[in-house]
């Protein structure tokens, strides 16, 4: 027992001896300033920190006022996406069949195709004399050709 008191006196006088020596070593004016400055800077985040804790009151209040909205709304696009879906699916059946329908048509009414030509032939030859004959017939517009502006559907944009 009695070496133990004596090495707990002698850390005591060791740390003693370290606290005189370091005392020496730092200025008290430089260690002022420094615990100022710690001061100042706790402060500081002690304000920070009150700024964002009434952010995210005024956040979380704000949410709360907005999120059936965006429920309600989430729920609407899902199912106008469900919706869109379904048209797609039976549009591109639809154009699928078509497809095939035409192809079969095409090749079955390739006589079909030359009268529709003739008579648009014929068209422009009759519209032509009437012309000849009654210049005022048709409004200017209607005398050029008449070109095909719909977009094309199946092209991806």
């Amino acid at each position: 027992m009695e070496m133990e008191q004596t090495e707990k006196e002698a850390i005591r006088a060791a740390s003693a001896e370290v606290s005189r020596e370091f005392k020496t070593l730092i200025n008290a004016d430089d260690l002022d300033s420094l615990k100022q400055s710690q001061h100042l800077i706790l402060g500081r985040l002690q304000d920070s920190n009150a700024v964002l804790a009434h952010f995210n009151e005024y956040s979380e209040h704000c949410f709360s006022e907005v999120s059936g909205d965006f429920s309600r709304n989430t729920r609407l696009l899902r199912s106008m996406k469900s919706d869109l879906d379904y048209i797609f699916q039976k549009l591109r059946a639809t154009k699928d069949a078509k497809k095939t329908k035409i192809g079969r048509d095409w090749q079955r009414s390739r006589m079909g195709w030359q009268i529709l030509m003739e008579m648009e032939i014929c068209n422009r030859s009759m519209k032509s004399r009437i012309l000849a004959t009654y210049p005022d017939a048709f409004p200017d517009d209607s005398t050029g050709e008449v070109v095909d502006r719909r977009p094309d559907l199946e092209i991806p944009q």
